[in-house]
């Protein structure tokens, strides 16, 4: 909730429930066709090493708690009670090798940063986008490659122009990401013919007032705009490439190296193991798999 997200830079045009989930990996519930990627795979094996790593009161619950906002499909998202996705089965995937189960905790997107400072929860995994102004105050550690891109009506009936600020233009984002940010920066180049932001709580509402005309345009992370695309039954189609590619990354605080070169470590052995590439082509996202997992990545 590449929202949660990249760093500000206009370019070529275009992005409570508790639940428990166990070690092993939920590769279904993408509403995407599979890939023949998904070939069988041994257990995931639990490491004693990376379980060391981690902060006392997980070691001792053998529970990572998660805030999430579960409203970016393809990313996370509801699927009647449960909370599913591309972050939710490369999370699980990640604890199970570190010997530990996920208890995810749905949380609006603004307030899980908030959350993981006051202890409330032990990470956040969520679309969040690495920058330098999060890094300032917690770790990061990357595991995904995400671009904005926008999206317009089918034909582009509102004829918004690619690769220029949308000065005069109805935007539709959702609340928080990158995107919201990123037009706002963009009004100093309007002058006295601004933006209007359409913010949403959740990303649905924005594809909403794009198919329906309330809005000229969309913009949100380039998975969130292509599974809309794919979703929306023709009705709305991207506008220019995606622009401004940077990694998501997992949340942990900023008092908490060893658990987050545990995560970083647990990324790298599910690489190796080929679970990686695997929960990736099961959700059509093998273009975002990273080269290298970082804690918080320059």
């Amino acid at each position: 909730m590449k929202r949660h997200h990249r760093a500000v830079g206009l370019a070529t045009a275009l992005c409570s429930a508790l639940l428990a989930s166990g070690c092993a990996t939920n590769l279904s519930g993408s509403g995407l066709p599979t890939s023949s990627a998904e070939q069988d795979l041994p257990p995931i094996e639990a490491s004693q090493e990376l379980f060391e790593k981690l902060p006392p009161s997980v070691q001792s619950s053998k529970t990572i708690t998660v805030g999430t906002s579960p409203n970016y499909k393809p990313v996370e998202f509801l699927e009647g009670s449960q909370i599913s996705g591309l972050d939710i089965d490369l999370f699980n995937a990640v604890a199970a090798r570190m010997g530990v189960k996920v208890e995810w905790q749905e949380s609006p997107f603004d307030q899980i940063l908030i959350g993981i400072q006051a202890k409330k929860y032990d990470a956040g995994v969520s679309a969040f986008t690495v920058t330098p102004e999060r890094t300032k105050t917690v770790n990061m550690v990357s595991y995904l490659n995400a671009g904005s891109l926008w999206a317009v009506q089918k034909g582009n009936p509102k004829q918004v122009a690619a690769g220029e600020p949308p000065c005069g233009r109805t935007v539709a984002v959702q609340v928080g990401v990158v995107q919201e940010m990123e037009m706002k920066a963009a009004q100093a180049k309007c002058r006295g013919n601004k933006i209007k932001l359409l913010s949403f709580t959740e990303q649905g509402e924005a594809t909403t007032a794009l198919i329906s005309g309330r809005a000229d345009m969309m913009a949100a992370d380039s998975p969130i705009s292509l599974y809309a695309i794919k979703m929306s039954g023709d009705k709305i189609e991207p506008l220019g490439d995606s622009y401004d590619t940077a990694p998501y990354g997992v949340v942990i605080r900023k008092d908490q190296p060893e658990f987050a070169q545990a995560v970083r470590q647990a990324y790298d052995d599910l690489r190796a193991s080929g679970h990686y590439e695997q929960i990736l082509a099961t959700w059509n996202q093998a273009d975002g798999a990273i080269e290298a997992f970082e804690v918080n990545p320059a």
